[in-house]
């Protein structure tokens, strides 16, 4: 993994990624794809990654004078979450179906300053890229590019696209109070977005990518959370669906699709859709269909063990809902890493209040239930890391591995999660974080 030969202007400070050559040193690097190297080293040049490698095999014509800034235990690609929502739950509302206060006067204003502080937590957990399918992120990652606010790169869906009484309407607010508030049309300001019929599922793809989105998000099926739904109906028309997955190539996006049921997923599926979420009726016609369309597994293991762990905070319907779906999400998860379904990390993380079981930070947990469910940790690692950029198509840079070329997204571990993967799920096992080389945590 060597470049061209040539003559470098070296300066050792990490802190202006803008203008700065630096290396980082480690006992182990993890690269993302493939095996660990030990005493590894990376070289970054304004904020790409120029060299990876043994350290033993840098080429000293080019780096003759180069200092290395840091020397860590362990050293790997930023990991990526791909599937969040910041809404400020737990703070702004009072809980996950207290949905009326979003459309009050100033609620977005209060989620944007709340979630300032989540995606925080999130880039010092070690997560240096999110996609975001749903919610407010998407409209504060301005600030986050511009270095106003400290926050992994953003890749956000907006709004969620849905049928009406579909997964993705607030079923708890008046029809007209969601297509006044919610549309573009009404201000284009909230998380959800319905839309019925081709014509106007196009429109809606339209609307969305006009307001910023990086990822189309729909909802093939109902869902958990949802009041008026069942996680087995299809939503969407197969038609519909086509509208979407093709009105969203057309700019270059791909399409991540809510789909719990088996008749969603295949629908969803057919119509060419990039990415499965929850996916907890998957058995081996889906696993096949899957691999034959590329598509990727998203399965969100850690909202599931998380809510159901607390099944008592929600209402009825949703609580039997859950335990429904609780052993259908292991067993699906199995399945899938016996089958050989590719799969990227996402855990449905929504939660601002700290004390949260799925509160923003602990995105990393999905690692523990991963290997739990038969990955290896390298595998997992590789889950997190490698794999998540795929759900984006070509929206995505180069970023989720240690590799020439691409984003110097880093962090630094105390203690190597090969050997346990549990070093990952606690923040302060992560040391240091650089995000496009330049340095968010360190000690």
């Amino acid at each position: 993994m060597r470049i061209p030969l040539r003559q470098t202007t070296i300066t050792t400070s990490a802190d202006d990624a803008a203008a700065t050559v630096f290396g980082i040193t480690a006992d182990v690097l993890i690269p993302g794809r493939g095996d660990p190297i030990k005493h590894g080293a990376v070289v970054v040049k304004d904020g790409t990654i120029e060299w990876v490698g043994s350290k033993n095999d840098i080429p000293s014509e080019c780096y003759s004078d180069l200092k290395f800034s840091h020397h860590v235990p362990v050293l790997m690609p930023g990991m990526w979450d791909v599937h969040t929502h910041f809404a400020g739950s737990g703070v702004v509302t009072a809980g996950i179906q207290d949905s009326m206060r979003l459309f009050l006067p100033g609620s977005a204003a209060l989620v944007g300053a709340v979630t300032v502080d989540d995606l925080r937590r999130t880039l010092m957990s070690g997560f240096t890229s999110i996609r975001e399918l749903g919610g407010y992120a998407g409209d504060v990652s301005p600030a986050v590019e511009k270095g106003v606010i400290v926050g992994p790169n953003i890749y956000s869906a907006l709004a969620i696209l849905s049928i009406t009484g579909g997964h993705g309407d607030t079923h708890g607010a008046p029809l007209q109070t969601v297509l006044d508030t919610c549309c573009p049309s009404g201000g284009g300001s909230a998380m959800g977005m319905v839309c019925d019929g081709v014509e106007g599922c196009t429109k809606a793809v339209r609307q969305v990518i006009r307001r910023g989105a990086k990822v189309i998000k729909i909802c093939s099926t109902g869902g958990v959370l949802s009041m008026n739904d069942q996680p087995e109906d299809s939503q969407f028309s197969p038609a519909e669906l086509r509208a979407i997955v093709e009105e969203a190539a057309r700019s270059g996006r791909v399409v991540a699709s809510h789909a719990i049921g088996k008749n969603g997923i295949l629908a969803a599926l057919d119509a060419g859709v990039k990415s499965i979420e929850h996916g907890m009726y998957l058995d081996e016609e889906v696993a096949t269909k899957m691999k034959e369309k590329n598509a990727i597994l998203v399965p969100t293991r850690h909202i599931v063990e998380g809510l159901a762990a607390g099944a008592e905070d929600l209402d009825p319907k949703s609580r039997a809902k859950m335990l429904r779906m609780l052993e259908l999400s292991r067993s699906s998860l199995k399945l899938a890493i016996k089958l050989g379904v590719k799969i990227a990390l996402g855990t449905d993380t929504f939660s601002s209040d700290r004390t949260h079981i799925i509160a923003h930070g602990t995105n990393a947990k999905e690692l523990h239930w991963a290997v739990e469910a038969g990955m290896t940790p390298l595998q997992a690692i590789e889950m997190a890391t490698a794999t998540p950029p795929e759900t984006l198509g070509s929206m995505a840079k180069k970023a989720g591995q240690l590799k020439v070329g691409y984003d110097a997204d880093i962090i630094a571990i105390s203690a190597n999660p090969v050997e346990d993967i549990e070093v990952l799920t606690k923040p302060d096992n992560i040391t240091h974080v650089w995000k496009g080389g330049k340095l968010f945590k360190s000690p």
